[in-house]
């Protein structure tokens, strides 16, 4: 079996991009290697740009680790900018046609496939999928592991704010980015990234960071004045900005019309979602039933499961217990919400409560805050991010892993590490990871302070317990056994 696989960055990139994609595709490039009669291939697209060749072209993937460099590429000068903010709201994300000519030429001169597997469509126009018209025996995935198809934004995550849960016909969509990328200066800034490490000049570089930080720092600068102007023009409350709202909300419905009836459902034999959350979202915004199946990602984290000891009472003997808080200090992960009902509880609560955080430094107002915090629990420990093999140290004596998400995350990967290690989770009603415990004991709604007050007071109680997160709770997918799964799929 012939398998293909695409996503927007390259699964050994050297910038580190692509979250927990791209180690799950590199986690299951290395378990097919093993894998008789299947040979895996990679392709990159819509981060490398090259301004020296413009026009867009194929290529064996230049850059990066020379692992793997015989089945990796590079599709080169994509007409659609990735990730999803780079091109929001372009017509590229649909259609352009030289792209299309170069990746149907990429999958003539190395094929044929018999599955070729989209891990995401940003970075390439949508009209790819009309592949099948010309590889017709090629079955052709899509797995959902954001919501790109729907939501030009990614996430759903209105105005990096809130949860969106309406649209109002694509007009909430035109003014929901506070920032405007410009779309010559993201190419330029990838042009120059590709000849840099071409040249050997890598990302963790002094000159290559320091060139970054300049031009994207100043890019976010402009960015925001030229989107804070375009907000403030089209909510300016006249009949001419209302007119000019609701025309530029149509290209987004049709944006979604295009993507999902016009070449998912026409095209896609699968569309994989990583969880019955997302399952749920993708029937909602128009995926056939029949072709929509939820197919939990497997992981090297799982194969802990089985080894990993009983960890017992979540309450220590003296009445404490402590709590983890792993990835990122972003308002959308729910680190902002977790500082707000931290401290909203009463010293008698939070002297109950021990912290352990890993994620990058915030903004200086947020370390502020932890700084605040940390005398009024009864322990405080933060680490500056983590990697896979700090986990089994950082996490050995916690006894609940906090997944306070607000928006509709599909599916974190910390989750599953948590998960593994039989730590319970804490999660907020919105995304996947409330379905590992399967437990509505763990569960809160999303940006309720007093709800998770109340199951923190639960908890410390004795009410609810260890037992009550396992008892329904899933096992974890090891990488072997999704590797099976998902050769099934593909063999229909």
């Amino acid at each position: 079996m012939k398998i293909l696989y695409v996503n927007w960055v390259d699964y050994l990139d050297p910038e580190g991009r692509g979250g927990g994609v791209s180690l799950y595709q590199r986690n299951l490039m290395r378990a097919l290697s093993g894998v008789a009669g299947v040979e895996a291939s990679f392709l990159a697209c819509g981060t490398s740009y090259d301004p020296l060749r413009p026009n867009p072209r194929w290529e064996v993937m230049r850059h990066g680790p020379r692992q793997d460099r015989q089945r990796r590429f590079d599709l080169v000068n994509s007409g659609t900018l990735a990730p999803g903010h780079a091109s929001f709201g372009q017509a590229t994300q649909v259609s352009h046609p030289a792209t299309e000519a170069v990746f149907f030429d990429f999958l003539a001169r190395t094929g044929p496939y018999d599955v070729i597997h989209f891990n995401n469509l940003e970075g390439i126009p949508v009209d790819v999928l009309r592949l099948k018209d010309r590889f017709p025996a090629s079955r052709l995935v899509l797995s959902l592991h954001n919501y790109y198809p729907f939501c030009p934004q990614v996430n759903f995550w209105q105005d990096e704010a809130r949860n969106c849960v309406d649209d109002e016909q694509g007009r909430r969509c035109v003014t929901c980015l506070p920032q405007s990328w410009n779309p010559a200066q993201i190419r330029a800034g990838h042009g120059l990234a590709y000849r840099m490490k071409v040249l050997g000049i890598p990302p963790d570089s002094w000159v290559f960071r320091q060139t970054f930080r300049v031009i994207f720092g100043l890019g976010r600068r402009l960015g925001r004045l030229r989107g804070q102007r375009k907000r403030q023009t089209l909510l300016a409350g006249s009949r001419q900005a209302d007119a000019a709202l609701a025309l530029a909300g149509m290209a987004f419905v049709k944006r979604r019309a295009a993507m999902v009836q016009q070449r998912i459902n026409t095209h896609c034999d699968l569309v994989l979602c990583v969880s019955d959350r997302v399952r749920q979202i993708a029937l909602r915004e128009g995926v056939r039933p029949e072709k929509a199946v939820t197919n939990y990602i497997g992981t090297v984290e799982a194969q802990n499961y089985a080894a990993a000891p009983e960890r017992g009472p979540i309450l220590r003997p003296d009445g404490t217990v402590k709590l983890a808080y792993f990835g990122y200090m972003r308002r959308d992960k729910g680190f902002y919400f977790l500082l707000d009902a931290l401290e909203a509880l009463p010293d008698a609560d939070l002297c109950r409560l021990h912290l352990v955080v890993a994620a990058r430094r915030g903004a200086a107002e947020v370390m502020a805050r932890l700084a605040a915090l940390a005398p009024r629990l009864a322990g405080f420990e933060h680490q500056d991010g983590y990697g896979h093999g700090d986990l089994d140290r950082l996490l050995a004596d916690v006894g609940v892993g906090l997944l306070p998400v607000m928006w509709e995350d599909n599916l974190p990967q910390v989750a599953i590490e948590l998960h593994a290690r039989r730590i319970p989770l804490l999660c907020s009603d919105l995304g996947g990871a409330r379905e590992l415990g399967n437990s509505p004991a763990f569960v809160f709604r999303a940006g309720d302070v007093g709800a998770f007050g109340g199951r923190i007071r639960a908890i410390l109680s004795g009410e609810i317990g260890a037992e009550d997160y396992w008892r329904a709770a899933i096992v974890p997918e090891t990488m072997s056994a999704h590797v099976e799964k998902l050769l099934a799929l593909y063999r229909g």
